[in-house]
C-alpha cells in the first residue's frame, strides 16, 4: 500500500464510514484516531442557547439584582447511541477495514468509555494480536454531576494499537510536557522543561462557553488530540478519523501541519464541520466536502492514477 501523504486539500466525506474505508483500500495512514459512539443506550443531545436580558421584564429566568432574562434555542444536535451488537455488528467490521489501512509504522487510537472498552480490547487482542497493544490511555476530567451511590465515572479510555511493534512511529521529543508534581525533587533544568506525560492525562473538557465549543454532543478537546497526533504522525501526514463528529481531529491536524480525512454519515456533523473549517476565517480552499461517490475526484490525480485506474 502507498502512504496517502500528498493530498492537496483536506477531505470531509459525508457517507457511511464502512463503505468509505473499503473505498480507500490500497492507501495507508500512519495515524488513525476514532471516537465512535459509546453505546450509552440513549440519544446523545446538545442544545445551544442564547440568553439575553429582557428589557420589559418578561423573561423566564432571574439573574443578579432581580433582572429578567430569556433564553432562545439556536441549535440542537443529536444522534442515536444504542447498539444491540456493538462489536461484531458495528465497530468490529470498521476496525478491520481501518487496520488494513494502517502503514507498517502506523498507530490507531480508539476512544471509548467504561461501557464497551473492556470488550473492545479483548476483541482487538484476539483479532490483531496482544503484541499489537501499546497503551491504555486514561483521559481524566472533573466536570458534571457526582454520584453519592458509587464512584463517579470521570474518565475516558483510549486504546492504542500499532501495526508493527518493531516499526511503529512515536515521537516523544515533540510531545507537550507537564509540570512535575514535586519540582523541588528534580533539578531546576528538569523542572523548567517539565516531564513527559504518562498514560494518565488530566485535561478539562471543552468549556461550555469556550471559543472551541461547536455545540456538537461528545465533542473532544483539541488538547488531547494534539498530543496523540504529535506523537504518532509526522508533519505533512494525512490523519484519518472516520467518526468525524465535530471535526476536532481535523482542527488539531491543521494546527500541527498535518492534513486530514474525516468521515461522518450525519448531516448535522457535516454542517458543524463545514462551519468549523470554512466559516469566519476566509480560507475556504483548505477543505473539500463531498459524498462517497466523489472520493475519486476529491483525491489528487497522483493517487487517482494508480488507485482508480
Amino acid at each position: 500500500m502507498k502512504p496517502l501523504n500528498n493530498i492537496d486539500k483536506n477531505l470531509v466525506i459525508h457517507a457511511d464510514n464502512l463503505e468509505t474505508l473499503k473505498s480507500l483500500s490500497g492507501v495507508s495512514f500512519r495515524m488513525i484516531y476514532i471516537d465512535p459512539p459509546f453505546n450509552t443506550g440513549h440519544t446523545q443531545k446538545k442544545e445551544t442557547l442564547v440568553t439575553k436580558r429582557s428589557e420589559d421584564g418578561s423573561g423566564t429566568r432571574t439573574g443578579f439584582g432581580g433582572r429578567k432574562y430569556s433564553s432562545t434555542k439556536v441549535s440542537e444536535f443529536s444522534y442515536e447511541d444504542s447498539f444491540d451488537d456493538y462489536i461484531e455488528g458495528f465497530l468490529g467490521p470498521r476496525l478491520l477495514e481501518a487496520w488494513n489501512l494502517l502503514s507498517e509504522d502506523g498507530t490507531i487510537y480508539v476512544h471509548l468509555d467504561f461501557r464497551e472498552v473492556h470488550y473492545v480490547k479483548v476483541w482487538m487482542d484476539k483479532t490483531f494480536g496482544r503484541d499489537k497493544f501499546l497503551n491504555e490511555l486514561i483521559w481524566a476530567y472533573d466536570y458534571g454531576a457526582k454520584s453519592k451511590k458509587k464512584w463517579s465515572a470521570k474518565h475516558d479510555t483510549i486504546l492504542v494499537y500499532v501495526k508493527n511493534p518493531k516499526k511503529y512511529y512515536f515521537n516523544s521529543e515533540e510531545v507537550d510536557r507537564e509540570p512535575y508534581m514535586a519540582p523541588g525533587m528534580v533539578t531546576a533544568e528538569k523542572a523548567e522543561r517539565g516531564k513527559l506525560p504518562t498514560d494518565v492525562w488530566w485535561h478539562t473538557i471543552v468549556p461550555t462557553n469556550g471559543k472551541e465549543r461547536t455545540g456538537y454532543p461528545t465533542q473532544k478537546p483539541i488538547g488531547i488530540l494534539k498530543r496523540m497526533i504529535t506523537a504518532s504522525s509526522k508533519p505533512g501526514d494525512v490523519v484519518l478519523d472516520f467518526f468525524g463528529g465535530s471535526g476536532s481531529t481535523g482542527e488539531a491536524s491543521l494546527i500541527l501541519g498535518r492534513k486530514f480525512i474525516l468521515v461522518d454519515e450525519s448531516q448535522q456533523a457535516i454542517d458543524v464541520m463545514r462551519k468549523r473549517f470554512t466559516g469566519g476565517e476566509g480560507d475556504k480552499e483548505i477543505t473539500r466536502f463531498g459524498e462517497l461517490q466523489d472520493i475519486g475526484h476529491l483525491l489528487p490525480d497522483t493517487v487517482q492514477d494508480w488507485r482508480y485506474s
